[in-house]
């Protein structure tokens, strides 16, 4: 039911049998035990019609505390609470505001000037989280952008907005970028942010991406970087920053002979930032270890296995 109007899309006709078959894979109720639970909350969202939306700002905003019975405010704190840990952000739910682990607004703030305008364009979010950068896609002028990412939670948490937002151009889809048809070149404008670390072959993710884009589509690509590698490489020997599943921490110079080795043109890194404690953080929302517990106590320049500590980089690319 939630994918009926992505499936009517004659844009992706020719590949809706595939997706039909990875989503009912990917949204296996086997698969996700908490699932249930999470839809029920959903569920339990009041009905209110926000009188307004802004999408163009750094919290996505969606109605005002005057749009909200007494009992609607209630109701509608606890079911967003009860859908933690909001990871991506942040939002502003009526009278509700989810100051969510990570200030993404920040990272949107570092890559705006340095792309080509989204008006008109249809863009592919890979690795979205609860979509907020994908809302804000959609206020910088996206005519569509489709998210994908295999978290069931946060479909919950991207439902929860779409419930009031009701926007017919913007499709969140439970799956990898693994699970993406191969080709199916239909982009505008790609963005894969925070992915890249997690991929074992990671010229094989820049040639996914590419296989998704338009001609003349753009890529905009942000993951952890690190100066001084030997081989323009780093693999840690058990976990980073806490994280299990890092597996290609590159240098600036290797991303760029990698993005040109698969196909892409006028590459270049256009921002550099060391991630702070004020932009990844614990919150009411969040309140498991953040950034400040992945760290050397001593010394915050490293991480808690005495690696550099994350620094983060956004490069721009054609085709």
């Amino acid at each position: 039911m939630f994918f009926d109007r992505f499936y009517s899309r004659p844009e992706f006709q020719p590949w809706q049998a595939h997706f039909k078959q990875v989503i009912a894979q990917r949204t296996d109720p086997k698969r996700h035990g908490d699932l249930a639970a999470w839809l029920e909350h959903l569920n339990a969202l009041p009905e209110i019609a926000p009188s307004s939306i802004d999408l163009n700002q750094d919290t996505i905003r969606i109605g005002d505390s005057s749009d909200l019975s007494t009992q609607d405010q209630a109701q509608l704190g606890q079911v967003l609470l009860n859908l933690s840990p909001w990871r991506k952000g942040p939002f502003q739910f009526f009278d509700t505001f989810i100051d969510t682990e990570w200030r993404s607004d920040w990272k949107w703030q570092r890559l705006a000037p340095h792309i080509n305008s989204l008006h008109g364009r249809r863009v592919l979010d890979v690795g979205c989280g609860t979509g907020y950068h994908a809302w804000r896609m959609l206020g910088a002028g996206a005519t569509y952008v489709m998210g994908i990412d295999p978290s069931m939670r946060f479909l919950v948490q991207y439902l929860c907005a779409q419930k009031y937002i009701k926007s017919p151009s913007f499709d969140f889809l439970p799956i990898g970028i693994e699970d993406m048809p191969n080709p199916m070149p239909s982009f505008d404008t790609i963005f894969s942010m925070g992915v890249l670390y997690h991929r074992r072959r990671p010229l094989n993710h820049l040639l996914e991406l590419k296989s998704l884009m338009r001609p003349d589509g753009e890529l905009v690509l942000e993951t952890l970087v690190m100066d001084n590698l030997e081989d323009g490489l780093f693999t840690p020997e058990n976990r980073y920053a806490q994280m299990r599943n890092v597996w290609s921490i590159l240098s600036i110079e290797k991303i760029i002979e990698l993005l040109n080795e698969a196909g892409f043109n006028d590459t270049k890194c256009v921002n550099q930032n060391i991630t702070s404690l004020d932009e990844q953080r614990s919150t009411e929302w969040m309140t498991f270890h953040s950034l400040r517990e992945f760290l050397d106590p001593n010394d915050t320049s490293k991480t808690i296995e005495g690696y550099p500590a994350p620094k983060r980089a956004i490069f721009v690319a054609q085709i």
